[in-house]
């Protein structure tokens, strides 16, 4: 429920009638522009009230200093000025956790899927990657009991030659929640992982993470610990980890990662230059953005191993494309011999054997790396690494960045983990490098973009970096899920678009065992009127917010629980995999 501070807040400000609007609601961008500017007056009002002025104001001396973060947060947060839904979530007794990442740094962020993934091929006029809807929920820390234990797997398969290792199971591909699936590595691999790469949703409006409610920078931030400080632990001393991001969030992020992994172990801030900008992009009247950043940290700098790596002449960028140049050549009375010699001339002979790798990428006369999209957008081939024409692969990363990345830091054998795995480009790559690696996804689209995606590459798929790292095809690679428990109906929540069904789910919750332990049950059922009133969007955030997030899936440490009928294949997989060396 609301706390005193709030509705002390709201009266106090009540108190000037130019914050009050004519229906005698509160003008929140009146409000906030006057805290912006410090106004002498507002800020008065607000030290009148004690409760306040403790909540807002610190005391340095004899001096008060007026906390205008602190204040933000709480403006802005839905409980200032509830709406329906919040007004609704009260009546239940559901309350969220202040969402506040500098207050609270053990709160937990988790994500839930709203809808499937849309895949863009190309470069369009929206610059559209892929659009995920997801729902988050802050989780405080007493809130959170069983929720980051091992889980069990299930519905695991071996793609490739063999019998399943169920104690080694080198190459995984895991779907579930990438925070809980981590969590779960930890007790199997802590230590053991070589190398992370990560490309995380960037925080913005038209990006991959698209919430019903704006993920604000506060949500993001702790979101983003929630994982790295997992991920630390599963990095090997000599280990490294590189997380891309765009303009967005990526000094924010440079920060929180200072703090995790320590300011001596930032290793490089790499720009990537995605490619040439043509069309709708160059109409902006600023400077055209083109590059994505890659933090590089280590977790031990002491320790790290970095293979240093060069861009050798075979593989430099043309100065002259070969066939440009042969084509003016061809105004000349020369041999097809002489062509050949002033074109090999131009873009190897007059220059060095080799030019070191740089922390700017894409940038340089030697370095090409350009983006699928802007590969695609220029009629150059991307292979089709899906059978289906509909399901036809074109993200944005290049294999080629991921070998680059890949090869600084391991050898053949060595672990790579991207749990943010998406449509497989960091599977896919260390596969072919013969590297092992894990890859987590909670999508519904790792069964039919990423598993078919890697199903090709064993086949000895053509695309990315196979030519060049000679791929012919074999290996394997074990595919495994969380075992549900109350994160079914979670999948029901997201698959239905209709009232009745979800008030349905609202009411068989009611005899659940899944439900929050801060739920009233006994007002379900007096509330159907006021739930149809709610969005779709609400109505689901509303069913999802009210399941006890500790039993998502089933806990590792229930495996023998009758409960849970699990079958012998269940135990045995577990088992092996994580009691085994």
């Amino acid at each position: 429920m609301k706390d005193v501070f709030y509705t002390e807040l709201i009266e106090t400000l009540k108190k000037n009638l130019e914050f009050v609007s004519d229906e005698g609601s509160l003008l929140k961008n009146k409000i906030i522009e006057k805290a912006n500017k410090l106004d002498e007056k507002f800020l008065k009002l607000l030290m009148s009230n004690e409760i306040v002025k403790n909540r807002l104001f610190k005391k340095i001396g004899n001096n008060y200093i007026f906390d205008k973060i602190e204040f933000g947060w709480f403006i802005n947060n839905r409980e200032f000025l509830p709406d329906s839904y919040t007004k609704f979530k009260n009546k239940i007794g559901l309350t969220d956790s202040n969402d506040n990442f500098i207050k609270n740094k053990k709160d937990v962020v988790l994500t839930f899927p709203f809808k499937d993934c849309v895949l863009v091929g190309g470069q369009d006029d929206k610059e559209s990657k892929r659009e995920e809807k997801f729902y988050n929920q802050i989780l405080a820390p007493e809130e959170v009991n069983t929720l980051l234990s091992p889980k069990v797997l299930t519905n695991f398969k071996k793609y490739g030659d063999g019998d399943i290792d169920f104690s080694k199971c080198e190459n995984l591909i895991i779907k579930g929640n990438n925070l809980l699936t981590i969590s779960s590595l930890l007790k199997k691999y802590e230590g053991k992982i070589k190398l992370i790469y990560i490309d995380p949703p960037y925080n913005t409006e038209n990006d991959t993470f698209l919430y019903n409610d704006k993920f604000n920078r506060s949500t993001w931030l702790t979101f983003l610990k929630n994982r790295l400080e997992v991920a630390k632990k599963l990095l090997s001393p000599d280990g490294a980890i590189y997380v891309q991001l765009d303009y967005n969030e990526v000094h924010y992020a440079k920060v929180l990662m200072d703090e995790i992994f320590g300011e001596d172990n930032f290793q490089r801030e790499i720009i990537w230059r995605i490619g040439w900008v043509s069309g709708y992009k160059t109409t902006a009247n600023n400077y055209i953005r083109n590059h994505d950043t890659i933090l590089f940290y280590s977790k031990d700098s002491k320790q790290m191993k970095f293979n240093k790596y060069y861009i050798m002449n075979e593989d430099f960028n043309e100065k002259i494309k070969e066939s440009d140049l042969n084509e003016k050549l061809s105004e000349y009375d020369l041999s097809k011999e002489a062509k050949k010699s002033i074109c090999k001339f131009v873009n190897h002979d007059s220059r060095p054997e080799k030019y070191p790798l740089e922390d700017v990428w894409n940038c340089n006369e030697y370095d090409e790396l350009n983006s699928i999209a802007i590969m695609s957008f220029a009629g150059e081939t991307v292979s089709k690494m899906l059978d289906s024409s509909e399901l036809e692969l074109k993200g944005q990363k290049p294999e080629a960045l991921i070998k680059r990345i890949i090869e600084a830091h391991t050898k053949e054998g060595d672990y790579v983990l991207d749990f943010f795995g998406g449509t497989g480009t960091t599977a896919a790559v260390a596969h072919k490098m013969n590297r092992h690696y894990i890859l987590c996804e909670q999508m519904n689209y790792i069964e039919t973009i990423t598993l078919e995606r890697m199903k090709r590459v064993i086949k000895g798929d053509t695309s990315g970096i196979s030519k060049k790292v000679n791929w012919k095809g074999g290996g394997s690679f074990v595919y495994c899920e969380l075992k549900n428990l109350n994160n079914t109906f979670i999948e029901k929540i997201n698959k239905s678009n209709n009232t009745d069904e979800l008030w349905n789910m609202f009411v068989e919750l009611k005899d659940s065992p899944y439900v929050n332990y801060r739920i009233d049950i006994n007002k379900f059922g007096d509330m159907k009127d006021e739930f149809y009133s709610l969005s779709i969007k609400d109505q689901k955030e509303l069913l999802v917010g009210i399941l006890d997030k500790n039993m998502l899936y089933v806990n590792y440490s229930d495996l023998d629980d009758k409960d849970y009928n699990l079958s012998s294949k269940e135990k045995e997989f577990n088992r092996n995999f994580y009691e085994g060396e």
